[in-house]
């Protein structure tokens, strides 16, 4: 028999789902010796259709945790630094301290993460997790606050934080366009959808619907590439060695930006290069990284602030968007 709307499961009603004894879940749940595999399957299996989490009830009982989750999905990506930063200098004056999770190696969709920070009791969850449908997250949001971050949804359950996308995207390929390229080149992920309203996404369908705007439509090619400066740099080698001829490559990310640019310096072609979150490197002189700026230091803090209202009790959805700006600087000139 399923809880009653509002009120998380508890081990009698998984219990009573699996038709066995309280006693029997708490054993799968220690994995304790003798649990027979049909048992186990049985359980697991009411947990999941429950959605039973096993340490809701002692949160419950023993009030706050003062821990925050965050999931991220890429220790590499310099923007999720700027993220922390700006969290952990938002909660500098509180009781809270942050509980950090990568995401699960080979997925990038986050949501054993974010489980698993549950299951350690934090009182909320912020969230880098673009792959992660808006049921599981309204599921966890009904018991544990959640801002998702990067993310366009418009759920009653949780808060977003994100960057105005499509404004940030229009923006690279209006200065390239405007400096008199043709032949544009977007460098994204594998998982990159124009249908799905993801960070990534959005910029992908905004470069395509800019070049078509330009009349360029037969002129679009978009690479994909995994995580990583290194994946980037040689998935662009690659293209350049086969024959691509782009005169500039508008990149998803900043990480990708600057493989990209290495792979460009190797082929001692003038190809102009922008990317996107204006990472604190991307200004080296050295590197001179045309690209899109984010605010992710007020970004990280904003998302704190919300998840701490809501931990406060406020049940009122926020979707908040932060304006970018375009960063001009050497990695992108008219072509030759």
């Amino acid at each position: 028999m399923a809880p009653t709307p509002g009120r998380s499961a508890t081990i009698e009603d998984v219990a009573a789902a699996a038709g066995v004894s309280r006693a029997a879940v708490s054993k799968v749940l220690r994995d304790a010796y003798g649990v027979s595999d049909s048992m186990r399957e049985r359980v697991t299996a009411a947990m999941t259709e429950l959605n039973y989490r096993p340490r809701i009830a002692a949160r419950a009982m023993r009030g706050r945790t003062f821990t925050i989750g965050i999931e991220i999905p890429d220790f590499g990506n310099q923007f999720f630094t700027r993220m922390l930063n700006g969290a952990m200098r938002a909660l500098a004056d509180t009781q809270y301290q942050l509980v950090i999770a990568p995401a699960e190696a080979g997925s990038r969709h986050g949501l054993r993460a974010i489980e698993a920070l549950v299951d350690r009791q934090v009182d909320g969850v912020i969230a880098v997790s673009p792959r992660v449908t808006p049921e599981a997250l309204d599921r966890i949001a009904a018991h544990t606050p959640v801002v998702m971050f990067g993310r366009h949804d418009t759920s009653d359950a949780y808060d977003t934080v994100a960057g105005d996308d499509v404004a940030g995207a229009h923006a690279a390929m209006t200065h390239l366009l405007g400096l008199g390229h043709t032949r544009i080149t977007h460098l994204t992920l594998p998982e990159s959808d124009e249908e799905v309203p993801s960070p990534h996404g959005l910029r992908l369908r905004t470069y395509r619907t800019e070049m078509e705007r330009a009349g360029l439509a037969d002129e679009v090619v978009v690479l994909r590439t995994d995580e990583g400066q290194e994946a980037a740099y040689r998935t662009v080698r690659q293209a350049l060695e086969e024959g691509a001829q782009p005169t500039a490559i508008f990149a998803a990310h900043d990480e990708l930006a600057i493989g990209t640019l290495r792979a460009v310096a190797e082929s001692s072609r003038p190809i102009s290069v922008v990317g996107y979150d204006d990472v604190p490197i991307a200004s080296h002189p050295a590197l001179g990284l045309t690209t899109v700026d984010q605010p992710g230091d007020e970004m990280g803090a904003r998302a704190i602030q919300l998840l701490l209202e809501r931990v406060g009790g406020r049940t009122d959805a926020v979707h908040e968007v932060f304006e970018p700006h375009l960063r001009v600087r050497t990695s992108s000139r008219s072509p030759e």
